[in-house]
């Protein structure tokens, strides 16, 4: 009796582990483990997450889980293509938000610290890897600065006319300049400068170099620091009487050279 009342228990405990969740469409579920899994991976880290936790804070059984990512390194792997896409698409939207390229260094300079500033979190699979030493990561991680780089070198090519291995290193530095100091801003308590404050900061830095390399003449007039700036025309107007200085000098000892009387 004993025997055969667990026999016919047992199918009644595996169905209710298998409809432990609600049921829902693939795709739902999908969205609902790698939000799930993101949670997961951004309090714990890679390395001290296990797919147990992963089907605890989805509310779903392992086979559930197993059923959409056949490992641990697959949910990553999903979870960082997810955030490189949408890292993409900020810079893209970016890019295209402008015609005037002061304002546009603004916006995609802004891009990235709105990245950051996510309360997902997503921006750490970019930026803060642990699993770095992946050869799978590491292809993600280079196309998408790569992909972003080329946009940016697109728009550098069009409006200077610069080859582009030229336009295309510019762009990777630019890329450089806005991860590397979004990142800093956010991770090292920095945050106390308002993200406002940090983008003009390094909005203003980058526009400062890449203004310097001159302009086709097809494009609209650009405005000669990003706005607002605190003195916009003070730093050209000492800059343009050094170089006017610089160059009467410059004249003044050609003549002499050249001057038989002299």
């Amino acid at each position: 009796m004993d025997v055969a009342t667990k026999t016919a228990k047992a199918p009644a405990t595996v169905r209710g582990d298998s409809i432990r969740a609600t049921r829902m469409p693939r795709d739902q579920r999908r969205v609902q483990l790698l939000d799930a899994a993101l949670d997961v991976f951004t309090s714990k880290g890679y390395h001290a997450s296990a797919m147990d936790d992963i089907a605890d804070a989805a509310g779903v059984s392992k086979p559930v889980l197993y059923q959409h990512f056949p490992s641990k390194l697959d949910l990553y792997l999903a979870l960082l293509d997810q955030a490189c896409e949408r890292l993409v698409d900020v810079v893209e939207e970016a890019l295209d938000s402008t015609d005037d390229n002061a304002d546009r260094v603004i916006a995609t300079m802004g891009a990235f610290y709105e990245f950051v500033s996510s309360s997902s979190g997503e921006f750490r699979f970019v930026f803060e890897s642990d699993l770095t030493g992946d050869g799978q990561v590491q292809k993600r991680l280079w196309q998408v600065n790569n992909e972003i780089a080329d946009a940016i070198a697109e728009v550098i090519a069009e409006d200077t006319a610069l080859p582009p291995e030229h336009s295309k290193l510019l762009a990777i530095s630019l890329v450089g300049i806005a991860q590397v100091s979004a990142r800093y801003w956010v991770s090292s308590g920095t945050k106390r400068i308002a993200v406002e404050e940090a983008q003009q900061l390094v909005s203003s830095l980058a526009w400062r170099g890449i203004r310097g390399f001159p302009r086709t003449d097809h494009g609209p007039h650009q405005h000669d620091t990003p706005q607002p700036d605190a003195n916009p025309n003070g730093a050209n107007h000492t800059r343009a009487n050094r170089t006017r200085t610089n160059q009467r000098h410059h004249n003044q000892h050609d003549h002499l050279a050249t001057d038989p009387s002299a």
